[in-house]
Parts: C-alpha cells; sequence; structure tokens
C-alpha cells in the first residue's frame, strides 16, 4: 500500500506533467533548455572522469617495459659517451698532427640559426630570403646548411634579411669531390631537374659510379670560373654532405666524365637553415 505522502508526490508529478503539456511550444523548448543547463555539469563532469580513465588506462605501462626502456636508454647514453670519446680524443690527435706538420689549426664553425621567409617568384628553385641580415654577424659568400647537407651560399645581405642562392643556381657552383675515390670535380647546374645537379671535369676513367657521395672538397675556385665561394678563407669548408651519384656519362668526345648528382637536400621544403659565419 502506498503511503499519504506517495500519493501527494504522484499528484504533485502528475500535476507538473500536466501544466508542462498545456505549456506553449517556445515556452516548452526554454524549459526543456534551462533544465538540461542544469544537468550540464554532470554530464560534463562523468565524461571528464571517463576521458581521465581511459587517459590513464592507456599510460599504464607494465614494469618491466619501463625497466626495459630505462636499460636501453641507459645502453644509448653510454654508446654516445663512448663515441663523443673517441671523436675527441681523434680530433686530439688531428691537432697534434697538424701542429707537428705546420699546419694551421682547424677553427670550429660557428653556426647562426635563420628561418626561410620568402621566394622569389621569378627564380622559385634558386632562390630563398632567410630573417638574418648583417646585424646578426652574416656576410654574403657564407655557405648556407641544413641538417642533411649543403644548401646554398649567401648572394646579397642586408640589417635584417639575406638573400641566399640555392645549389644549382648558376651563381653557386661549388668544388667537390667523391667521398669514396676523391676524384675532384666542380657542383653546376643541370637544367632539367631542380632536385639534381652535375659534377663535371672528372678524370676520363675514374672509378665513380651511382651510389657514392658527393662532399664539398674545400678547394678554392678561381672567379674565372664563375664560383662565388664561401667566407671560410674563400672556400666552402671540406666535408659538407652535396648528394649522391645517380649515374656517370663520358663527355667533351670522351675527354672526361659528368655525374648526375641528387642533392641531399630537399630544397623545396626548407624551413629552417643554418648560416656558417665563422
Amino acid at each position: 500500500m502506498l503511503r499519504k505522502s506517495q500519493y501527494i508526490a504522484l499528484g504533485f508529478v502528475a500535476l507538473v506533467g500536466l501544466i508542462f503539456l498545456s505549456l506553449p511550444e517556445s515556452t516548452t523548448n526554454r524549459v526543456k533548455l534551462a533544465l538540461t543547463g542544469l544537468f550540464l555539469p554532470l554530464f560534463g563532469l562523468t565524461e571528464a572522469t571517463q576521458s581521465a580513465a581511459r587517459r590513464t588506462g592507456n599510460a599504464i605501462v607494465p614494469r618491466e617495459d619501463l625497466v626495459r626502456e630505462l636499460e636501453q636508454l641507459r645502453a644509448e647514453k653510454q654508446k654516445l659517451e663512448f663515441n663523443l670519446a673517441q671523436a675527441q680524443g681523434a680530433l686530439r690527435e688531428n691537432e697534434q698532427l697538424r701542429q707537428h706538420a705546420g699546419l694551421p689549426a682547424r677553427v670550429p664553425w660557428q653556426l647562426k640559426p635563420a628561418r626561410v621567409i620568402a621566394r622569389d617568384p621569378a627564380n622559385w628553385w634558386r632562390t630563398v630570403f632567410i630573417d638574418v641580415g648583417s646585424r646578426d654577424g652574416v656576410r654574403a659568400d657564407m655557405p648556407v646548411i641544413a641538417p642533411d647537407g649543403l644548401v646554398g651560399r649567401v648572394a646579397a645581405v642586408g640589417s635584417t634579411r639575406s638573400q641566399v642562392v640555392l645549389l644549382g643556381d648558376q651563381n653557386c657552383r661549388v668544388a667537390a669531390l667523391v667521398k669514396e675515390t676523391a676524384e675532384n670535380g666542380i657542383i653546376m647546374p643541370y637544367a632539367a631537374d631542380p632536385a639534381v645537379v652535375t659534377l663535371t671535369y672528372l678524370s676520363r676513367g675514374s672509378p665513380v659510379k651511382g651510389g657514392q657521395t658527393i662532399v664539398t672538397s674545400g678547394l678554392e675556385l678561381k672567379p674565372g670560373n664563375a664560383v662565388l665561394t664561401s667566407g671560410l678563407g674563400g672556400v666552402f669548408p671540406s666535408g659538407i654532405r652535396i648528394g649522391e651519384i645517380v649515374d656517370v656519362r663520358n663527355v667533351g668526345f670522351g675527354l672526361y666524365q659528368e655525374a648526375r648528382v641528387k642533392l641531399a637536400v630537399n630544397l623545396n621544403s626548407l624551413d629552417r637553415v643554418w648560416v656558417v659565419v665563422q
């Protein structure tokens, strides 16, 4: 049997329901919206709790996996420390040998980070503009590099921005060598593909072939070769990666060879670069 208070409650609910059904549609919608607003914080709290629970569940990693990852990181750290010690030892040995041979000491590179801010629509594949200039210590003919290798050289300098001509431009020829054979040549434009350059003046019969690595040689090219080189002693620093040989062919009636070189840096997706200021 229902108690008197329960009958009163049921009657009240029924009365409210009848009143609600008799209201105009616009008023009913406002009431629904108000009631929904009252319960939204509870819904949000429930959803947030469920989301937090899901994130916590995803973040839980077995202790064995964490220990294994920690051991791997420690091993990598020790390996890097060992490689660093080896490199430092080789550097000291190299400097000692250079002193005994009477050669000048190598100057460490000083890099100025820069961001590519514009391109020349009339020369899209060959020129970019960067957001550093003379006030940042940048000068004309300084090399510009990216993590993957050589980008080009500074052609013109303003106070806050500079123009960079890219590899493959007629005004950015570079003395280069084949890393595997020490064969010297000159990097020149290759008109058919902006991602490819030509390594020319390779000696006839030189054992160069596809897949070999091309780097800067550090040799100075005279103005007669129409080459503007960097500010490091008048040459690009040696050992900067340029690219990889695609194929080789004889030219000049067989007097010498040329190689097509796929550039290491994607010049069409440049964002961050570094200017070698010393």
